[in-house]
């Protein structure tokens, strides 16, 4: 089946050919943080049509006509649990699950309920930036450890397991993980996580892993494997969050899970989670369904559109001076290095000179923990990241 990932998508103005009692916009932060001039290649959320399968189901939801309170159906635990066996190899259970609304409410849920208020909640910089407020957001000790730079231009970043354990102090308790990492692309080495294991065991931390991105690995053949499941002494002290939200282009829905193993900390998260997150969104487990039984076929197709426009974006940063990408090795987000850039020497804030003189939105490496970079989210049509991309070239190439 062919899937077009080619055609442009208006979604900053929307009245041409529809009914004049329509919106002329539905507001994306994506695409209204900025004016109409700037081309936005900043928060992660693709400009393709979500899965054909996945409009029908909602489709044929939408046509029911009632939106009353919902429950997860045992069909989507069900639906899971055979992605999971089929995709990585591991069997889940559907009673390990619990549906939420969106990852980010997961990771503050996992801080109240599996810590204590002072206690030590750990990440890795540069880290997806809600990671950073959610020891402050629940009462809790920030605590970060810096990830090791690549050694040369186009090397890996690479977890510094030392600097890890040396940010770990006697009120550490919980650690939040992020596999593959966002922003800088890696998929983990396995002796990446072998340290990891060993050190969250020695020193009794619980981990909640955020594994968003695990469905879109970009080298041919390669396959994810949950950290739970790689290393199964993890499984009782882990708390693997999946969503179809980025492989599946569904993040507006605002529906994701937690796969909790452990009986006692799973329910010590669904007690805490009680009052603070509404019921399941309808629609998005509608969509959750859908994707994880059907999608598979565009999500194939998606990650040979992604392969390309990583290959298009490492030949065009090869041509900026002082500016370095260690090639994403998942999703559709690069870690663009720009604190030795040519053109941007005495800029505070690359991101910022970027939108002023390029017109093209970034994610501002500082709000990762990393001043002097920037996120580019090249998940869009072959046309908007040239024109975005040549942009650039007129800032950059200077």
């Amino acid at each position: 089946m062919a899937f077009d990932f080619a055609t442009p998508v208006e979604r900053r103005h929307l009245s041409d050919g529809r009914p004049s009692d329509w919106p002329s916009d539905w507001p994306s932060q994506k695409w209204h943080r900025y004016g109409d001039q700037v081309l936005p290649l900043w928060v992660a959320d693709m400009d393709f049509v979500s899965p054909p399968a996945v409009l029908k189901a909602l489709r044929a939801r939408v046509e029911h006509g009632v939106f009353g309170y919902g429950l997860v159906p045992d069909s989507l635990r069900e639906t899971l649990c055979a992605w999971s066996d089929r995709h990585y190899g591991w069997r889940i259970e559907p009673d390990w699950q619990r549906w939420l609304p969106g990852v980010v409410p997961a990771l503050h849920l996992a801080s109240l309920a599996l810590t204590e208020p002072g206690d030590g909640v750990l990440t890795v910089t540069p880290i997806y930036p809600p990671f950073l407020r959610v020891a402050e957001r629940t009462g809790r000790t920030p605590q970060q450890a810096a990830m090791a730079e690549p050694v040369a231009p186009g090397e890996p970043w690479r977890l510094d397991l030392e600097a890890l354990e040396a940010a770990i102090t006697s009120r550490t308790r919980l650690l939040l993980w992020c596999h593959p990492h966002n922003p800088t692309g890696r998929v983990w080495a396995h002796d990446e996580l072998a340290g990891l294991a060993e050190l969250v065991v020695r020193h009794d931390l619980v981990v909640v892993s955020d594994e968003l991105h695990c469905d879109l690995l970009l080298d041919e053949g390669a396959r994810h494997l949950p950290l739970a499941a790689a290393f199964p002494e993890l499984a009782a002290r882990t708390l693997t969050l999946w969503a179809p939200s980025k492989t599946f282009n569904l993040a507006g829905l605002t529906t994701a899970c937690a796969v909790i193993p452990d009986p006692a900390l799973r329910g010590r998260f669904a007690a805490v989670a009680k009052g603070l997150t509404p019921d399941g969104n309808v629609l998005g487990l509608v969509a959750a369904e859908a994707a994880y039984a059907e999608g598979d076929p565009w999500r194939q197709a998606l990650l040979e559109v992604l392969r390309g426009h990583r290959r298009s974006l490492v030949e065009r940063v090869a041509r900026w001076p002082g500016v370095t990408l260690s090639a994403p090795e998942s999703t559709f987000l690069a870690w663009l290095d720009l604190r030795q850039s040519l053109a941007l020497a005495g800029e505070a804030s690359p991101q910022q000179a970027l939108l002023q003189r390029a017109g093209v939105a970034l994610s501002d490496g500082a709000d990762f923990g990393t001043p002097g970079f920037a996120r580019l989210n090249f998940g869009t049509t072959a046309t908007q990241l040239e024109a975005a991309l040549a942009r650039l070239d007129g800032v950059l190439s200077g």
